[in-house]
């Protein structure tokens, strides 16, 4: 469900299904997010998650200078309360919906990341970004804390790294982002493409039910104790043999593999 301020592409795997590709197509102002783009974002976002051949979104921003600039400054400072939170339940929803999304999402971080945007890639599944990127929560410089999906950075970069963030405001680089463990890739900018093809392609030839199940579970271990999440892995391997053929099919495609080498 493509509009002019949020593309949409399909691309296909064939027999395999199809990859969801969302762009917020507004290069000429860094992809910045109003109200607008990120109702557009998120009901593109929604729309694709129905699609049962989906095997994995993309989400990036349109150009080569950013992937999204954060919140639209006019917003921020044109707003009463109630327009704040307006506001940020919208960028909630935003992120919510890579969050909901029953396939892997992968952050293409093709530039500047900032506030509401790197909240965005803290609820994608993977990151994956080019070395010109650059990364911050600028938003205490802005008269604002860092809230909603902010409350995520901890679980990846640990709550050191989250409190120098949103205290200081600073702008980290791409190499002290993946130090830092934001980042599952990061490559130069011409090898952006192939670097999330590479990924993708992995996704997508894996078994779309037990990937599906896959991220149900991840999800889920997100807010449960140790055991808690044994006992739920126990379950959802369970299901995965009730609702298809797949531990057969594919196992079984790697046993033929095997034989064969030998």
């Amino acid at each position: 469900m493509s509009s002019p301020l949020v593309l949409v592409e399909r691309k296909s795997y064939g027999a395999r299904g199809h990859v969801a590709w969302v762009t917020v197509n507004k290069a000429r102002r860094a992809n910045c997010l109003d109200h607008e783009t990120l109702i557009a974002f998120t009901d593109a976002v929604n729309e694709e998650s129905k699609s049962p051949d989906l095997r994995a979104m993309v989400v990036t921003g349109a150009g080569e200078r950013a992937f999204m600039a954060g919140a639209d400054l006019n917003v921020i400072a044109g707003q009463d309360a109630d327009g704040a939170k307006l506001f940020l339940t919208r960028v909630h929803l935003f992120c919510q919906s890579v969050r909901e999304c029953p396939v892997p999402v992968i952050a293409r971080i093709n530039g500047a990341c900032f506030g509401a945007a790197l909240e965005l890639v803290a609820a994608c599944d993977l990151r994956i970004a080019s070395d010109n990127a650059a990364f911050g929560m600028p938003e205490v410089n802005v008269g604002l804390p860092s809230v909603v999906e902010a409350c995520l950075l901890p679980q990846l970069i640990g709550w050191g790294k989250t409190k120098h963030l949103v205290y200081t405001a600073e702008t980290i680089d791409a190499d002290k982002a993946m130090a830092w463990g934001l980042l599952e890739s990061l490559v130069p900018q011409a090898e952006l493409d192939a670097e999330v093809e590479r990924v993708v392609s992995m996704i997508v030839h894996a078994a779309p039910t037990t990937m599906r199940l896959q991220k149900d579970l991840v999800r889920a271990w997100e807010g449960m104790g140790t055991e808690a999440a044994i006992l739920e892995g126990i379950r959802v391997a369970e299901r995965t043999y009730r609702l298809s053929n797949e531990p057969a099919e594919y196992a079984g495609a790697v046993l033929a593999g095997l034989k064969k080498k030998d």
